[in-house]
């Protein structure tokens, strides 16, 4: 019990890390809050722009796990579904380390519609998928959990885990980027921006594959 406690305590902890990393990772969009706020002359419209922002990368995280939290039969094919998913993020991750253009339909978003932004950015980019490992394994199934009164419960359940995590994450994800782009804002300014611009590309998609294998690892040993 305290084990299985740890486990998932862990697995929060890993949402919750994942949405700082998220957060710092300028693909996410804290760059362009930054310009927001410059472009508008108006410190007020920092915090707004970080709010859209947040805004769509909840959204993108929602469509993600929503579909896997309404799995009724996770029950049955819990191990096989928790695999699948894995080499999902893996191949996502192979994917991004083959191409490693920025995709070029962002470019298009115009910069005022944030929220759109930062929706199809985390969609491409795999942020959502880099979550259903660690979604999954928190919602785990039980060896008592079988039969169609259960799966209808834990169906239920798994919504409003779903929600939970997309927002933790979120939070998360939000801080850690407002942290940085007040502080550039504020005392930094744009040309340190332009000086100091950091791309993670390379490590997005290595730690897309390490999720992947973290997740078919907890999925294969801890069922």
């Amino acid at each position: 019990m305290i084990s299985e406690l740890t486990s998932v305590t862990a697995l929060w902890g890993a949402v919750i890390f994942s949405g700082f990393y998220h957060g710092i990772n300028p693909g996410m969009g804290w760059p362009l809050a930054v310009s927001s706020a410059l472009m508008e002359r108006n410190h007020r419209a920092l915090p707004k722009a970080l709010l859209m922002l947040a805004f769509g990368h909840f959204l993108a995280m929602i469509a993600i796990l929503l579909p896997f939290s309404l799995m009724i039969f996770l029950v049955e094919w819990e191990l096989q579904i928790r695999l699948a998913a894995s080499a999902l993020v893996i191949a996502m991750g192979i994917y991004l380390l083959i191409n490693r253009r920025h995709p070029k339909f962002l470019a298009r978003v115009h910069p005022a519609r944030l929220a759109l932004w930062s929706f199809l950015a985390a969609m491409a980019h795999g942020a959502g998928l880099m979550l259903v490992p660690i979604y999954l394994g928190i919602c785990a199934i039980a060896p008592d959990d079988t039969g169609h009164l259960a799966a209808q419960a834990l169906m239920s359940s798994n919504v409003m885990t779903a929600f939970a995590v997309a927002a933790a994450h979120t939070l998360a994800m939000t801080l850690a980027g407002g942290i940085i782009a007040v502080v550039i804002y504020f005392w930094l300014g744009l040309k340190f921006l332009s000086r100091t611009w950091f791309n993670l590309d390379l490590a997005w998609a290595l730690s897309l594959i390490i999720v992947g294998l973290f997740g078919a690892y907890s999925a294969y040993y801890g069922h």
